[in-house]
């Protein structure tokens, strides 16, 4: 395996070098190909989108909830009781 810059600690490798001249790591110490992409903060396969926007933005807050339709109607109800009442006494 050939590679131009150590995964561990970034120095430069010469091409036919066997381990790292400045850490000395190698094949059997952790110079592999998954150390290559240990240190570029991927996720994992396993990562929870949801716990990630969590602890980022924190807990979902509930949105306000509207009046009940039936509020609605007591209101329109209500509304035009009084209308009809001014009604009769102007009438």
């Amino acid at each position: 395996m050939h590679l131009e810059t150590c995964p561990n600690c970034g120095a430069d490798v010469p091409p036919d070098a066997k381990s790292c001249p400045d850490c000395g790591s190698c094949d059997a110490t952790g110079w592999s190909d998954s150390s290559q992409v240990d240190g570029l903060d991927i996720p994992e396969e396993s990562f929870d989108y949801d716990e990630f926007v969590q602890r980022e933005f924190g807990p979902k807050k509930a949105l306000p909830r509207g009046i009940s339709p039936f509020w609605w109607v007591v209101t329109i109800g209500v509304v035009l009781a009084l209308l009809s009442f001014i009604l009769r006494l102007w009438g």
